[in-house]
């Protein structure tokens, strides 16, 4: 059946291609964070294992978020690495940072989402698509605020 929800096809498609790359960072830094969660050590170790859990799990049900509102435009949700690491702008990292490292690292992912959710706003507006605004409004407050939660940490 094909869909009528009040968007035009390719405003739908631009949409849906901007939420993609959303997605693959969302995961990307999911992924991150996890890995940081699981080889954190130091003297913050407790505190950084805590908090670096609250953010993957999050994250977890936002990945879930966003591809359901692809899937909701009518488009496929990417699912695979190698289609997140062509649409992330999140770099992987190599090896297993210090503390203070994935603190910085996780910041730059936080704000690096901020700014893909904000690319995909024109489009949204143009096309009157209030539940990606919705969506993308909500993404941006959280990670605005993880982000300077985590920047707190690397005060001297």
């Amino acid at each position: 059946m094909q869909i009528n929800i009040g968007i035009a096809e390719g405003d739908r498609k631009q949409i849906a291609d901007g939420l993609s790359h959303l997605l693959a960072d969302t995961y990307s830094l999911y992924l991150k964070t996890h890995n940081f969660h699981w080889n954190v050590t130091g003297p913050m170790f407790q505190t950084l294992h805590v908090m670096f859990e609250t953010q993957y799990d999050e994250l977890a049900i936002a990945v879930d978020l966003i591809a359901e509102r692809i899937r909701a435009l009518d488009f496929p949700a990417p699912g695979t690495y190698s289609e997140y690491q062509r649409l992330s702008a999140i770099p992987e990292t190599s090896g297993v940072p210090n503390a203070m490292d994935m603190i910085a690292e996780l910041v730059q992912g936080q704000e690096t989402v901020v700014r893909t959710a904000r690319s995909i706003f024109p489009a949204a507006e143009k096309a009157h698509d209030e539940a990606t605004a919705d969506l993308l409004t909500q993404r941006i407050q959280l990670h605005e605020k993880t982000a300077w939660m985590l920047r707190s940490l690397l005060e001297r």
